[in-house]
């Protein structure tokens, strides 16, 4: 792939990268002021030609071309400045409404390294918009340079949607790799810090899931009535992506279990530990308790301290100390193995 394709700037329209697709086409790459032309002088009707724009919204000139020349609905620009981020597909005025969000390179599990790309498409167009460079769109933009060829801008949506799927089946893979490690240290009583590993994974997984699984009820209403220029082939298409989506996410559910069994075992683990711990320094006390009480008595300054002038008093004292102590044991003992 050439370098200019890796490239991440956009031009001064916020434009990062535009296509052409004509009629079993491959895309062709267009400036901002072509798509601007192609824009107004496009006919729906007869020649099947559609464009994929794919801008940058750090750039203050995106939401302004957008206005201009894209004829978007205002939920879509309303859409890039709410706050929630959740992935779903909307039908709003002969338009769909996509928020996508996706992990960003070197994704290394944190919560910042998740982004949000904005979409929104009709019979002729996609317009992409995103904040942070994302591994789909660059996915998509990689086999669309490389002559794979698209019918309809559902069929962009839908590839963005598998690679998606793609990453999440990744992710997965990585955890549960992850998660056999720690298992297998907790099989050999090598816990280490791995139960605070185990919560990290766990709350990464969930946030995972809220944002990047689709909005099964959004998804939902959009294949039960979808828009009368979406192709029959292409809502097919984008139901076996939900029920990838929906595999996937069985697939997380039934990890975040385990961990969560993993948990439990690691926390028994370590208040039995903690229950041995607690039963040593037990019987320490209770061993140490007679010793402790008969000097306390015998090392009062008072008078009548018995056998304090007797020949053997001394040896009569360790003897009885030591009696006290083999009865205290035996007790404390005879109890620990009755529970």
């Amino acid at each position: 792939m050439a370098l200019e394709h890796l490239s991440y700037g956009s031009d001064a329209t916020g434009l990062i990268c535009g296509y052409l697709f004509c009629a079993n086409q491959a895309g062709k790459a267009i400036s901002s002021e072509e798509a601007a032309h192609w824009l107004q002088q496009r006919q729906l009707a007869d020649d099947g030609s559609f464009i994929w724009l794919h801008f940058n919204l750090s750039n203050v000139s995106t939401e302004k071309w957008l206005h201009e020349h894209a004829e978007a609905p205002e939920e879509f620009f309303e859409t890039l400045h709410e706050g929630s981020r959740s992935t779903r597909i909307e039908h709003a005025d002969r338009h769909l409404i996509a928020v996508v969000n996706d992990v960003v390179h070197d994704f290394s599990y944190e919560a910042s390294d998740i982004a949000t790309l904005w979409i929104c498409l009709n019979q002729g167009m996609m317009i992409s918009t995103r904040r942070t460079s994302l591994k789909a769109v660059d996915r998509l933009r990689h086999a669309v340079n490389h002559g794979e060829r698209f019918h309809s801008p559902t069929d962009l949506l839908i590839h963005l949607l598998r690679d998606q799927a793609d990453v999440l089946i990744g992710i997965v893979r990585t955890v549960i790799r992850k998660v056999d490690e720690i298992e297998d240290h907790l099989l050999a009583e090598r816990l280490n810090h791995k139960r605070a590993n185990l919560g990290g994974i766990r709350r990464v997984l969930v946030r995972l899931q809220r944002l990047l699984a689709p909005e099964p009820a959004a998804l939902f209403r959009l294949l039960q009535k979808p828009p009368a220029w979406v192709a029959e082939s292409d809502i097919q298409e984008l139901r076996q992506s939900t029920e990838e989506f929906a595999m996937v996410l069985s697939d997380m559910a039934s990890l975040q279990e385990r961990i969560k069994l993993l948990q439990e075992e690691i926390a028994a683990s370590v208040n039995q530990q903690n229950n041995r711990s607690l039963f040593v320094l037990t019987i320490v006390t209770v061993l140490a308790l007679p010793i402790n009480i008969i000097a306390g008595l015998l090392g009062m300054n008072v008078g009548g301290i018995p056998l304090a002038q007797h020949e053997f008093g001394f040896w009569i004292v360790v003897a009885i100390v030591i009696s006290f102590t083999l009865i205290a044991g035996w007790l404390a003992f005879r109890s620990r193995r009755e529970d």
